[in-house]
């Protein structure tokens, strides 16, 4: 499962350019940032109050001032900038996060997105989801392609929905996703996989980009 995850967080890496304001959410979205490509240098947001996020922090060398949106002890780049929360969601909301990173229970294939609850289950909340996947440029949706071996990419989401028609791509192990009105289309299929096996662990039908690559890890 790290290897997955590793893969998809590598690959969501090359999407971010020189200079792009990043808002990463909790758990596989947060490795992003580890496998930026040569020369791209990223500005990330937490939407508890800073832009400035870096590593996270060693043990026992965490500063309790400094945690995530998620609560976990991280650093900040030198040039950290702290503010309150309604700055925070102002930034969001006003348009002026590049790219927002976040992961899935379920994606449909017209870009709904449900990631926050599982009706009848403890969950982590919704945090800033809503406003991010309204706010942000782009939505990129990074996690694993089914879960325990259900489907996670459905023609419609049964779980309530965090927002509607947001998400522009989503990377998972088998292969790069773009959600277009014609349907989701495969534009890249990492090589220990075939179209046959990509389609099988999805809930909807793919389209298959004319000029489908192998998926790009490094």
């Amino acid at each position: 499962m790290a290897d997955i995850k590793v893969r998809i967080a590598k690959r969501v890496a090359k999407e971010l350019k020189d200079g792009d304001v990043v808002n990463l959410g909790i758990g596989l979205p947060t490795m992003v940032s580890d496998y930026l490509p040569e020369g791209v240098t990223v500005t990330l947001h937490s939407e508890n109050g800073f832009t400035g996020l870096d590593a996270a922090a060693e043990e026992g060398k965490e500063d309790v001032d400094i945690i995530n949106s998620g609560g976990a002890y991280v650093t900040a780049v030198p040039w950290v900038n702290y503010f309150d929360t309604a700055t925070s969601f102002g930034i969001i909301r006003g348009g002026h996060v590049d790219a927002t990173i976040l992961g899935a229970m379920q994606v449909a294939e017209n870009g709904d997105l449900a990631n926050w609850i599982i009706p009848g289950k403890k969950v982590a909340g919704m945090g800033g989801a809503m406003d991010l996947v309204s706010g942000a440029k782009e939505v990129i949706i990074a996690m694993t392609h089914t879960q325990k071996g259900n489907h996670k990419i459905l023609e419609k989401c049964t779980l309530p929905l965090t927002a509607e028609k947001c998400v522009n791509l989503i990377v998972t192990e088998m292969g790069v996703m773009k959600v277009t009105d014609e349907g989701l289309v495969v534009t890249e299929l990492h090589p220990d996989y075939t179209k046959e096996d990509i389609q099988a662990a999805t809930g909807c039908k793919l389209i298959f980009a004319d000029d489908l690559k192998p998926m790009e890890e490094e």
